[in-house]
């Protein structure tokens, strides 16, 4: 056990003792949400580093409070990704605020949630134990997943000081369309695009302003190459440059 873990061990035991209540924080980019912040900060950036990665195997464990940046950066060097693409809020965010917050991207609908790719983790609970749930392979996952509720819990459950997670390849292509249409027309088409075999990835309708109702549908397309480009003349729409394009 390094000199950090045991550090931050020792910090809930002693709020224990004395019976302070803890304020678990990484880098502060999720503050706003949610109820009143009280208690002393325990600070989980100490906490940092890739314990392994394994591309081939598509599962990389790291401890909590890694630069969510940094985590996403060393997969796109290996072409791949967090396909749930978890908001940052600023340039702070950590992994282990990622799987507390449990909060997700546009791709949410498509791909699945944060918890949906937490293999397993590591933890100190309120008696100051070192706990360890899950593993790195879907298949060790058995009986009651704690694994998975740590995600969205924002750390009421647990501290999370490491966590094991399945990433993705980065898809061959993505296109984006935009459709003049209003809200009603826009989810009666999505409606009818999810019936069809389309790598639909996300959508976004943005209301105008105007009294008419009247606005504009994104959809995101992305997968093969092929199936990416049939979608494009089949569904329509005005093909925006990807690049201008706000994920």
């Amino acid at each position: 056990m390094d000199s950090a873990l045991s550090q931050t061990i020792e910090r809930v035991r002693a709020s224990i003792a004395s019976q302070t209540a803890l304020r678990i924080r990484g880098g502060g980019t999720k503050d706003f949400h949610g109820a009143a912040l009280q208690g002393e900060v325990l600070d989980t950036r100490p906490l940092q580093g890739v314990v392994s990665y394994e591309p081939s195997e598509l599962v990389v464990t790291v401890r909590a409070g890694t630069p969510l940046a940094d985590l996403e950066a060393l997969l796109a060097e290996q072409g791949q990704c967090l396909p749930f693409e978890p908001p940052h809020f600023g340039p702070g965010a950590t992994v282990g605020g990622m799987v507390a917050a449990g909060l997700s991207g546009p791709a949410r609908a498509s791909v699945g949630a944060v918890r949906d790719y937490v293999l397993g983790l590591e933890l100190v609970n309120g008696r100051a134990e070192l706990l360890r749930f899950g593993g790195q392979v879907m298949k060790n996952v058995a009986g009651y997943d704690v694994s998975r509720l740590m995600a969205g819990a924002w750390g009421t459950l647990g501290l999370i000081t490491e966590v094991s997670l399945k990433v993705l390849p980065v898809p061959p292509a993505e296109a984006t369309l935009r459709f003049a249409c209003s809200q009603a027309d826009a989810l009666r088409q999505l409606h009818a695009w999810g019936g069809q075999p389309l790598p639909l990835n996300a959508s976004c309708w943005v209301d105008d302003g105007s009294s008419s109702g009247s606005g504009t549908l994104y959809v995101r397309l992305r997968g093969a190459t092929a199936a990416v480009e049939a979608a494009c003349r089949s569904m329509g729409g005005e093909r925006q440059d990807n690049a201008g394009v706000a994920p």
